[in-house]
């Protein structure tokens, strides 16, 4: 971590705010009626995850799924490993996996694949930011906040090593 850093504010805490209630009221209509599992993808999501569930209206379960490709690095090592998987059975529901960012897709695009593979009624997919510069893979979110340039962010749960996941607004360095 280095402390000399400038940080550059590119979303406020308000704004971040201000786009979560939009996807919940958008994610409350897409389910209305369903019955909805978010799995959010930890660690980097579990904040937006966390701030998204309250402003959904829809009855739901939650669920957590541990991944890891980037390590202690600013960009992805392209191998995607499920560390811990869902503990909720998923056969028939719906639904829609939550994450901070999809940057080249690899990690977003194997989460999609294995719960797939879980025979669910339907899987869509929420994100924080998007970064579609960056994109390797075919996958577009379903559902997203703001779409960034290729600049590394850190912030409101997206973090540089161990650290700046508590920042309630989204930054870059100068």
């Amino acid at each position: 971590m280095d402390k000399n850093k400038r940080e550059k504010i590119l979303f406020t805490r308000e704004e971040i705010s201000s786009k979560v209630k939009e996807l919940g009221k958008e994610v409350s209509k897409i389910y209305k009626d369903k019955d909805l599992v978010v799995i959010s993808l930890l660690r980097g999501s579990f904040i937006f995850a966390a701030d998204l569930i309250r402003e959904i209206q829809t009855p739901l379960e939650v669920d957590f799924i541990t991944t890891s490709s980037y390590g202690h690095s600013e960009t992805t090592t392209g191998v995607v490993d499920i560390v811990h998987d869902l503990r909720t059975d998923i056969e028939g529901k719906d639904i829609l996996i939550v994450d901070d960012i999809i940057d080249t897709g690899y990690t977003l695009l194997k989460v999609v694949e294995h719960i797939k593979s879980k025979k669910p009624n339907s899987v869509n997919t929420c994100v924080m930011l998007d970064k579609p510069s960056r994109r390797k893979v075919e996958l577009t979110p379903d559902l997203y906040g703001f779409s960034i340039p290729d600049v590394f962010i850190v912030g409101y749960g997206l973090n540089y090593g161990a650290y700046y996941r508590n920042k309630p607004y989204i930054f870059t360095f100068e």
